[in-house]
């Protein structure tokens, strides 16, 4: 009984395609007579009807193709196959090269050596490797779920008594111990940052925003901001487009700032995003920002970003405040009046310590009930108009036609301030070195109310929410400073 054995040649080469001396049409690959005609062969003698623009590359071990004939010797061979010679990606495991040194000219950057043990793997529940921070003689480890630290150039010994003590080996990467805390990276190792022994970085899939620092993970996500996080880490995605959280080290004010951009891909414009900062000597956050920065970074003293591939320096003298990537950004703070919270009052008026340039840009109470309108139940809030500030909401009375003029419009008139002409102030006005003004209500007349919008003044309810911002016109881009912010108030049906 016969049986087929199967060789395998590493003697083999290829015929490579020439033209025939003897007859220049007659294509030939390299004389041999052992490929048969119909692929292009052999054709000398071959009719002429024969296709010849075959273009085969044919490999085989023996000279001339011919049965039997003397076969090429084996040569040198720079590698041989192995067993599985397929690529497989493993997430969970590190792997290292060889040495590299400078000093003596060795460099095995690019040697992976099978016969020795160059790789260290963690536990594949945690996920795939995020990001990798080296610190001292140590190796941080970022996963998708966990945070874990590995042994550089060491090893750690236990006894039965449980002490460890450190000793040294040949390993390059040693025993891996985990941070105490089911927490990760999740997927985006772009939100990492640090600051001497302090790590920053979110974790998503838990919404969390993370310190690690000597006394373990932190959950700084807590202090103030847990429901917001929750929210905007449940809709950083949209449909198929995958959010960012891209986080830095503002070295300038020594803050962690973090950009939660919503729907991200190459060909998309991140329109929706949230940039807030936080602050290790309050321990909370601090602010929100106007800027969307695509990456985060500092350098001796001063913080970077990286917009649309250019590199922006923040904190600069030389441009205006609230200026960023060339688009000019009002400043903003959100009060919430809450005196007495358990009755109802009205808000006469608002006052604020500062300098000027500040406007109340909304200021709305809380549900004060429903109406019903087209069939559908509408809730109630009181609320004003736009509160000007000192150089916005001062009117002066026009010599030429008597009527009202704001300063701004009349000193680019006629050139001059008339100190004698008499003020009208429709927004602030200042008084006893506070700002102050009247609260003029703004709201429809609702089926309870015997009078409403401006025939009244004030805003009704349990609590307000205010904003304050900058306006437009009194010194672009200066300073702005802002102290406290007040109101006065009333108490409704009857309370003292």
């Amino acid at each position: 009984m016969g049986a087929v054995i199967e060789v395998k040649y590493f003697n083999s080469f290829l015929l490579k395609k020439v033209t025939d001396n003897v007859s220049p049409n007659t294509l030939l690959y390299n004389g041999s007579f052992g490929i048969p005609s119909d692929i292009g062969g052999w054709q000398r003698y071959q009719s002429s009807s024969i296709n010849q623009n075959v273009s085969w590359v044919i490999e085989e071990a023996r000279i001339r193709g011919g049965y039997n004939n003397t076969s090429v010797d084996f040569g040198v061979r720079a590698y041989t196959t192995t067993e599985e010679p397929n690529g497989f990606i493993r997430g969970n495991t590190l792997i290292y090269s060889g040495i590299f040194n400078s000093r003596t000219g060795i460099n095995q950057t690019n040697v992976f050596s099978v016969g020795e043990d160059i790789t260290k793997s963690l536990d594949p529940v945690n996920g795939t490797v995020q990001r990798l921070y080296a610190e001292d003689t140590n190796l941080v480890i970022f996963q998708e779920n966990k945070v874990s630290k590995a042994l550089i150039d060491k090893d750690a010994i236990y006894s039965a008594e449980g002490g460890g003590s450190v000793t040294s080996s040949n390993l390059v990467i040693g025993q891996i111990v985990p941070y105490a805390g089911e927490f990760g990276i999740s997927r985006n190792p772009e939100s990492f940052a640090i600051y001497g022994y302090r790590k920053y970085f979110a974790d998503r899939d838990r919404n969390a925003v993370l310190r690690l620092s000597g006394d373990g993970i932190t959950e700084i996500s807590n202090n103030g901001m847990y429901d917001y996080f929750r929210d905007q880490f449940n809709t950083i995605d949209v449909g198929d487009l995958k959010g960012r959280l891209t986080g830095g080290w503002d070295i300038y004010t020594k803050q962690y700032t973090l950009c939660l951009q919503n729907g991200f891909n190459l060909n998309t414009v991140r329109d929706f995003y949230n940039t807030l900062s936080f602050d290790e000597r309050v321990a909370g956050w601090t602010s929100f920002y106007t800027y969307n920065p695509d990456q985060i970074l500092s350098l001796r003293n001063n913080m970077y970003t990286l917009k649309y591939n250019k590199l922006y320096k923040h904190y600069s003298q030389s441009v205006k405040r609230g200026n960023f990537y060339g688009v000019d950004n009002a400043s903003s703070v959100t009060f919430v009046f809450n005196p007495a919270p358990n009755y109802s009052k009205t808000f006469k008026n608002i006052n604020y310590e500062g300098s000027n340039g500040w406007e109340v840009s909304s200021l709305v109470s809380d549900q004060t009930g429903s109406v019903n309108e087209g069939g559908s139940q509408v809730f109630v809030q009181d609320a004003t108009t736009k509160i000007y500030s000192l150089n916005e909401g001062e009117y002066v009375i026009n010599p030429a036609n008597g009527q009202p003029v704001s300063s701004a419009d009349y000193q680019s008139v006629f050139f001059t301030n008339q100190p004698g002409l008499p003020r009208i102030h429709a927004g602030f006005f200042r008084k006893e070195n506070k700002y102050v003004a009247n609260i003029i209500n703004n709201t429809s007349i609702s089926p309870s109310e015997i009078r409403s919008g401006n025939s009244i003044t004030g805003v009704k309810g349990f609590f307000t929410t205010v904003v304050v911002s900058t306006d437009n016109t009194t010194d672009p881009g200066g300073p702005k400073q802002l102290f406290s912010v007040g109101t006065n108030y009333i108490m409704n049906n009857g309370y003292e």
